[in-house]
């Protein structure tokens, strides 16, 4: 994924979270925030009771190479949560959910 396409400052995930209703789906909690940019920007957040910094990295890995198989429409944030059910899925699973949820949102062409 591309640098442009991230949300790192913690005052944008801050500012997203609490302005946004989120969207519960499975093992996630997603925020959108609709704007007026031309691009689209996702951030995962993982929390430290799901592992060890190695275990949140992979689950991070694995949550931005599903992202990147899909062409996005512009103009929204996007903060997706994982919760701790995540750990006992497939990946093939992980992906599965996780598109629903997007699709759901109308966040992909």
């Amino acid at each position: 994924m591309k640098k442009k396409n991230i949300v790192k400052d913690n005052r944008d995930f801050q500012r997203i979270i609490k302005n946004n209703k989120p969207y519960k789906y499975k093992d996630y909690i997603i925020y959108v925030e609709r704007k007026e940019e031309e691009n689209f920007r996702f951030g995962i957040s993982v929390s430290k009771k799901l592992g060890n910094a190695v275990v949140r990295n992979q689950l991070k890995r694995q949550i931005r190479s599903i992202l990147q198989e899909k062409d996005y429409q512009n103009n929204f944030n996007c903060i997706i949560i994982l919760g701790k059910g995540i750990l006992d899925r497939t990946y093939q699973e992980k992906k599965e959910y996780l598109l629903s949820a997007l699709k759901n949102l109308n966040l992909y062409r």
